[in-house]
């Protein structure tokens, strides 16, 4: 159930890049291809992504069946008139923050509604396993049934600086979440699924596909691993166009950085010159490649943040793409390549945002007027706020209306000694500031004591802080999503799709 919607420009650290593109897209059109917030946007870029050309479907489809064994998704790609709805992510321990699972559901609605207009789509979503960010990938967060927050560390092991999709988990802390979700109605389900996708040996991105596989193989997703050497080699005279107008494309980058920074906004990659652009694999490790780079195996070549989406589309033909705010933003640059190399580019879409709520947690902000930004003050600033809700009405009204007035007080003193002696009335001044303080000390100590003599309420906004915002951070964005399929069941996935509208783009508020 829906409880809240809270615009992206309200939410803490959003670029005003993002702000813009999810408020008044007019601002920031310039510097992408198609309406985000439209189907007529998305039919236009279906439109383009079928009339301009890519690599060959038929052996793109080929180079997919073994990570998509008796897919009928991708057989559909096989069709010229189907289009892709691709959205991807690092392949995290344990399924990385459930804002993974957002992106996925995203693209599956996406498809949906494409093909209720009438245009067929697969949604399809990339591990990201050339990514050679192993401490990031090898952790997760989860909580137990008391809402209390654990970490899960998978160990980085040896493979430092090797791409994720060759490293084997090394330690997969299974039995350590099975000990976690202990106790939630649906921890047996959830955890065999975990042990079928965790077995010894099995990589990071394979694992994190096994997984994500048998959560989202009902809803028709196909999925792509970058390091397939079939797809590689398919991706080849992209790069190598890219490479021969390295000099270009980099001056073409460093022309939208200056209109993006005069524009008020950012440019979210460095990328100096167009070799930057590239990376090789060597000997199993990424390293950037040199000015000069000679690969007789394209199967070695490995793009960068804004060159490998336009990769990913010449070896697909996407309509939508689906990601996060970092994303959108990246894709503000890589229009300027896009254009260049292969004429065409998706809608970019940002993905489905939501806090899940218990109902004890609905009650505290129904009762306390209770936001989201509220939660993510702070655990103590959301302490007070429920703790100055508690106080008596008439001695809360009481104790403003005297702030107010000796300030009004105070303020007036300061004007007739300054008009008497400046330093008079900046010593009042300083004297008025720590009336106001002590006052507010006052409020505050009045506020705990009422919060004391409700034990209830306390122990409700500790437990609203750990699930809405654990460690002053976006639910979303820390933990796993695990433990809310082990609390509702795989259910919950038909539910959390039930409650997007991807053309009205905001962070929801939902009740499990």
């Amino acid at each position: 159930m829906r409880f809240a919607s809270v615009p992206y420009g309200e939410l803490p650290g959003v670029s005003a890049l993002f702000a813009a593109y999810t408020s008044s897209f007019s601002r920031v059109a310039r510097f992408y291809r198609h309406e985000p917030f439209s189907l007529a946007g998305w039919l236009e870029a279906a439109r383009e992504a079928l009339s301009l050309p890519g690599a060959p479907r038929r052996e793109v489809v080929e180079a997919l069946r073994g990570a998509n064994p008796q897919c009928e998704a991708l057989e559909r790609l096989l069709d010229p008139r189907t289009v892709a709805v691709v959205t991807g992510q690092q392949a995290g321990l344990f399924g990385g923050p459930a804002y993974t699972l957002y992106k996925a559901l995203t693209a599956v609605h996406v498809a949906r509604r494409l093909e209720e207009a009438g245009q067929p789509a697969a949604p399809v979503f990339w591990v990201a396993s050339e990514d050679h960010d192993l401490v990031e990938v090898s952790h997760a967060h989860v909580f137990d049934t008391r809402v209390r927050p654990l970490w899960l560390d998978a160990g980085a092991g040896e493979g430092r600086g090797r791409p994720v999709g060759t490293v084997p988990v090394p330690q997969p802390p299974v039995e350590a979440l099975a000990a976690a979700l202990r106790g939630f109605l649906h921890a047996e389900e959830v955890m065999a699924l975990v042990r079928e996708a965790y077995q010894p040996g099995r990589t990071f991105s394979d694992s994190f596909r096994a997984l994500l596989g048998a959560l989202l193989r009902p809803y028709g997703m196909v999925f792509v691993d970058p390091l397939e050497p079939r797809l590689r080699r398919l991706a080849a005279p992209l790069l190598e166009k890219a490479w021969a107008q390295r000099e270009a494309l980099g001056e073409a980058l460093a022309v939208r950085r200056r209109e993006l920074e005069e524009a008020g906004f950012h440019a979210q990659v460095e990328a100096a010159d167009g070799t930057a652009l590239f990376f090789v694999l060597e000997d199993g490790v990424r390293r950037r490649a040199g000015a000069s780079a000679a690969v007789e195996d394209p199967a070695q070549w490995s793009p960068n943040a804004l060159l490998r989406p336009v990769m990913q589309d010449w070896l697909l033909p996407t309509a939508v793409y689906v990601g996060g705010p970092a994303e959108a933003a990246y894709f503000a640059q890589s229009e300027a390549l896009y254009s260049r190399l292969l004429g065409r580019m998706p809608a970019v879409l940002p993905r489905a945002a939501f806090t899940l709520i218990d109902g004890r947690t609905r009650r505290l902000m129904e009762r306390f007027g209770v936001t989201l930004a509220d939660c993510l003050r702070g655990e103590e600033a959301l302490l007070e706020h429920v703790a100055w809700r508690l106080t008596p009405g008439r001695l809360a009204d009481r104790m403003d209306e005297e702030a107010r007035a000796t300030a009004v007080r105070l303020e007036g003193l300061r004007a007739e000694l300054a008009g008497f002696d400046l330093t008079l009335g900046e010593a009042m001044k300083r004297s008025a500031a720590k009336v106001a303080h002590q006052l507010e000390k006052i409020r505050r100590k009045t506020a705990r004591a009422a919060l004391q003599k409700t034990a209830e309420a306390e122990d409700q906004a500790r437990h609203a802080f750990r699930l809405v915002c654990p460690e002053r951070k976006l639910q979303e964005r820390h933990y796993s999503f695990l433990p809310f399929l082990a609390w509702r069941g795989v259910p919950l996935l038909d539910g959390i799709l039930s409650e997007m509208d991807a053309v009205k783009p905001a962070h929801e508020v939902l009740v499990l």
